[in-house]
């Protein structure tokens, strides 16, 4: 089973990959290729306003790329902080403008939540898988992961805005954690074994040579 995932992010795909090598039984029957299997993410303008709308563009924009028979898997992901409304949210990635990297983004993150206390700091990290099969069929997965946002960045582990936000039931930033701590706890861990759930479920049903 061939997914191609619809992001032109490096470390997602080896996230994805390394989550996947980490299950025994689906590890044989699928791999993640990147879009630059395929010449590249093509532009997405990502401004549905939410989380699944979002994943649907980039998962058909990228449909269109694969070889025939392929299956597309799109992640749009974000962090919202309670204090700020939701915001970044669908924004998450451009933050501080369109292609910041993710240190201007921790950086207006922590200007916007200077002086709030520890008690209004509460912020989740969403995910939302969408992986379209080659007939078309779109099969939905979800994760959560509540936490806070930090004062200050601590930890050089991660990317994105790993080493601001500590998830609940830890005392350190996500980007101190190994990464299979981090897979154990993220939000796109937790929407991964949603994914192997269905995974699993697939191959009761159907012989390895047909997934």
């Amino acid at each position: 089973m061939r997914i191609y995932l619809a992001t032109g992010n490096g470390h997602k795909v080896t996230e994805f990959n390394r989550m996947l090598r980490g299950d025994a039984a689906a590890a044989p029957v699928a791999h993640f290729l990147g879009a630059g299997d395929v010449g590249g993410m093509p532009p997405v303008a990502e401004d549905t306003g939410s989380f699944e709308g979002n994943a649907r563009q980039k998962a058909l924009a990228l449909r269109a790329r694969v070889p025939a028979g392929a299956w597309v898997l799109a992640d749009d992901s974000g962090l919202c902080c309670d204090a700020l409304g939701g915001a970044p949210g669908v924004e998450t990635a451009n933050y501080a403008g369109p292609s910041a990297p993710s240190a201007l983004n921790r950086r207006k993150l922590l200007d916007a939540l200077h002086g709030t206390p520890a008690g209004r700091r509460g912020a989740h990290f969403s995910c939302v898988l969408l992986l379209i099969a080659p007939d078309g069929a779109e099969f939905w997965f979800r994760g959560k992961c509540p936490g806070v946002i930090l004062e200050a960045e601590q930890g050089d582990g991660g990317f994105g805005y790993d080493s601001i936000f500590c998830a609940e039931g830890t005392t350190c930033s996500f980007a101190q954690l190994s990464p299979a701590e981090k897979d154990e706890r993220s939000h796109r861990g937790r929407a991964f074994r949603a994914f192997l759930g269905w995974l699993a479920g697939r191959q009761e049903k159907l012989p390895i040579s047909g997934i």
